[in-house]
């Protein structure tokens, strides 16, 4: 999963913009340190929501990447979260619902997945059916 930046350049330094999600921006003082900070920027802004229905905007694939546009990754265990969560917003469900659905009794072990997670692949293959959408191939790229 990756989003683009745009990035700015100063007399002091370089700031980024993420296209996609406002108000996810970062400053450095080197590009190299940009580098870092775009990332990081985007990892806390995807995995720090204010409540199980906010819904970040997906990447656009129609964002062309030049001199001044970037692409980021999102570290992995973040996208997968990200994408279980746009699923589940997707089809309608709350977080109770689906994790009846995946056999969980206890809520918590199912809102561990909205967050960083790192499932099994017992559990990957319960989500992917579950929600069909869901690309572990989209997570990765």
């Amino acid at each position: 999963m990756r989003y683009h930046f745009k990035i700015h350049k100063e007399n002091q330094g370089f700031w980024a913009e993420c296209l996609e999600l406002s108000g996810c921006v970062t400053q450095a003082d080197t590009r190299e340190e940009l580098d870092f900070n775009m990332q990081e920027a985007l990892n806390l802004y995807l995995e720090e929501f204010e409540d199980d229905r906010f819904l970040a905007p997906q990447p656009n694939p129609l964002i062309r990447v030049d001199s001044h546009t970037v692409e980021v990754s999102v570290e992995p265990s973040i996208a997968l979260a990200v994408s279980i969560r746009y699923q589940r917003i997707k089809q309608g469900l709350t977080q109770r619902e689906a994790a009846d659905q995946l056999g969980m009794k206890a809520i918590y072990s199912y809102q561990r997945l909205e967050k960083r997670c790192n499932p099994t692949l017992e559990m990957i293959n319960k989500l992917v059916h579950l929600f069909p959408a869901l690309s572990v191939d989209e997570v990765l790229s």
